[in-house]
């Protein structure tokens, strides 16, 4: 297996997938709240405890017939371009990310209900508990742990941490003025068009 490839291919999922979700917008309202070098520290940590544990994941599911992985890995894959095609499809021209960016609020605003001070680490627990919450179990966790199963588990594992702390950076320096300027119609049907090339390439290296 090709370090680079799975590197690669670890930030291209991350780099193309977070931008504009809801844990984006979660760094991006907390930046707004508290200092951003906390925030930053605590999504990150999140991010990469996340990354760490869906690389094991797929190391674990790597000790299966590789048949049974690849099928599996293929998929997955082009289930998930499928789907992020057709939702792209059906989006206007001039959609935004006001969905998530208000589920985003909500989630925040329930966490901070009722407190008036905040210590360096209450923020950086805040920040990485929310995060982790909301990252797990979706889409890029379980691409993640079908990319390890498949590619060079250290490459995909720095690859996808590296790709998560620059949304991060991005998200606390500006996350929504950079949001504003983001066509989600466009930035699905790229998700789309990521997990499809995956999808293939899975499968022609299985053959």
């Amino acid at each position: 297996m090709n370090f680079w490839t799975g590197f690669t291919s670890g930030w291209l999922l991350i780099a193309l997938s977070e931008l504009g979700d809801k844990t984006f917008f979660i760094g991006a309202i907390l930046a707004m709240r508290h200092p951003r070098w906390w925030v930053f520290l605590g999504v990150t940590g999140a991010l990469a405890t996340m990354t760490l544990v869906s690389v094991g994941m797929g190391q674990v599911a790597a000790l299966f017939p590789q048949h049974y992985v690849r099928a599996l890995a293929v998929a997955l894959f082009l289930g998930f371009g499928l789907k992020l095609l057709y939702d792209a499809s059906r989006m206007s021209g001039q959609a935004t990310l006001a969905a998530e960016q208000h589920e985003a609020l909500e989630v925040v605003e329930r966490q901070e209900r009722g407190i008036a001070t905040w210590s360096a680490g209450a923020v950086v627990m805040e920040a990485f508990t929310l995060t982790f919450v909301a990252e797990w179990g979706d889409r890029t966790q379980i691409a993640t742990i079908t990319l390890a199963s498949a590619h060079h588990a250290f490459g995909v594992l720095l690859g996808a941490i590296g790709g998560h702390a620059m949304c991060a950076a991005l998200a606390v320096m500006g996350g929504n003025l950079i949001a504003g300027r983001i066509s989600e119609r466009w930035l699905t049907a790229l998700g789309g068009a990521l997990f499809l090339g995956f999808g293939i390439l899975a499968a022609l290296e299985g053959a």
